[in-house]
């Protein structure tokens, strides 16, 4: 007998051993679950399961709606012959895209992968919508955020408003997931071998809009920190977690809420760690202090680059001085920052890929080796618009007729060929990583640096950055 749930969500495999649970999806499955539907997942992430595997895994079962979310760096890689497998054996279900590439692009993406239906945006309403209307045969034509094919026409429905109380979403559906294995396979600097780790989100959105940045809504919605805190003790009751990353674009939106948070990990006893993500602007060494009394174990850092003119160029609404004060203020306080540089805009230089590289080794506190990338106008962001705009990129199919990996060079918006570019930044990142290497006693610096130059001359796709190439550095 074959086995029949509601809804299949696939979870790609991203060809790395450490995987965070799949947030999103874990959501969408809460949602669906208290709807009454049944919800099955397979995470072929953390168990690395082939397409062969998946076909016969879709041999045996029967489902309504088949669920595959995605970003644009994935797609050609992964995502195209995955698709082709759901397509051949889902049978009688809906196949729906969902996620920031669909998102981005979603009639292109149902051209490509011949799905059924793309979600726009954030997922949890959209999601009851879709079931309620295949589970009762019932028109989709009036659920918003979606596109769909209809007589040869690719059909965009309008958006939806974003949630607004966060605090209504159910907790993720942890129990239908590998939880042991998702908690124990992510390894982060601070941690030690008996924490374990889940994903875990207190608001969703950012007050900037970075022009290499896309994002699935506008504006900032926040969770009441009570909420977070509740799911915390549950994560850490029922699960055994320790450790949480955070997965806000900001965590820190106001002085008033990092204090608040500290507070009431005191009020309820809880003993954890934390990794976050940081905008500079809204950074001082009150908030640096209470992070650390509260147990935040790492601070990923957007400084994007050194030069004001860049920063200007991609409308980050920050400056340099504030970039150095809030790593000056982590590294006096002594919590650990991921230091993050791009460099390749119209504006940049020779030099400010050097002062780049001089300012990931004054502040580096070598918990995480950490290289320079260019930016890459993923579909959907301003900087995608102004390829096109300029004529340095023809249209969706050329981006990712172009794209490769993301530690490449996709589109050149310097004034500098792309062989110099490279040259650069192979000197620039083989600096980091001696220096890197040489002062924590490792070894795997020629290796490493022999995979930057093979990824430059030779276009190795399935590189995957310093942080995942050579494990312990």
């Amino acid at each position: 007998m074959k086995n029949k749930y509601n809804c299949l969500f696939i979870i790609h495999d991203v060809y790395q051993d450490d995987n965070l649970f799949p947030l999103g999806v874990g959501y969408l499955a809460a949602m669906l679950e208290k709807r009454r539907y049944s919800v099955d997942v397979y995470c072929m992430d953390i168990f690395h399961y082939t397409n062969d595997q998946l076909a016969q895994k879709l041999k045996e079962s029967e489902y309504d709606i088949i669920g595959l979310g995605f970003v644009a760096a994935r797609f050609k890689e992964t995502i195209i012959e995955l698709c082709k497998v759901i397509n051949k054996y889902k049978k009688n279900a809906w196949f729906v895209l969902g996620g920031h590439a669909p998102s981005a692009t979603p009639d292109y993406m149902l051209k490509k992968v011949e799905a059924d239906i793309a979600v726009i945006g954030e997922a949890e309403e959209t999601i009851i919508e879709l079931m309620d209307c295949k589970v009762n045969n019932k028109d989709i034509s009036n659920i918003d955020s979606i596109a769909y094919c209809y007589e040869n026409t690719i059909v965009l429905n309008q958006r939806r408003k974003p949630i607004r109380n966060l605090d209504e979403l159910p907790f993720p559906a942890w129990h239908l997931f590998p939880f042991e294995k998702y908690a124990n396979s992510y390894i982060f600097p601070g941690m030690n071998q008996n924490d374990r780790i889940s994903a875990i989100e207190s608001l969703r959105g950012c007050k900037n809009r970075c022009s290499f940045c896309y994002r699935l809504e506008k504006g900032i919605r926040t969770r009441s920190l009570e909420s977070v805190i509740e799911e915390i003790k549950l994560l850490h009751k029922n699960y055994g977690v320790t450790t949480f990353y955070f997965t806000d674009e900001m965590f820190i939106i106001s002085k008033n809420r990092v204090l608040k948070f500290e507070q009431l990990l005191d009020e309820n006893n809880l003993k954890i760690k934390f990794m976050i993500d940081a905008r500079v602007d809204v950074f001082d060494e009150e908030i640096a202090r209470s992070l650390k009394r509260s147990g935040c174990i790492f601070v990923n850092v957007g400084c994007e680059s050194s030069s004001q003119d860049v920063l200007n160029e991609i409308n980050k609404n920050a400056t340099v001085e504030q970039n150095i004060n809030t790593l000056e203020t982590l590294q006096k306080v002594g919590i650990p920052s991921g230091l993050n540089f791009l460099w390749g805009f119209c504006n940049d230089t020779k030099d400010s890929l050097f002062e780049n590289v001089r300012l990931i080794k004054k502040y580096n506190q070598f918990s995480q080796l950490r290289t320079i990338r260019p930016p890459t106008p993923y579909p959907g962001c301003d900087l995608f618009y102004h390829a096109i705009d300029s004529g340095l990129l023809k249209d969706t199919d050329a981006f990712y007729d172009n794209f490769l990996n993301s530690d490449l060079i996709t589109v050149n918006f310097t004034s500098f060929p792309d062989d110099l570019c490279y040259e650069w930044l192979l000197k620039a990142n083989s600096e980091l990583i001696h220096f890197h290497c040489d002062k924590t006693n490792n070894d795997s610096a020629k290796e490493l640096i022999n995979a930057f130059k093979t990824l430059y001359e030779q276009k190795n796709i399935v590189f995957r950055g310093a942080r995942h190439y050579v494990k312990n550095v």
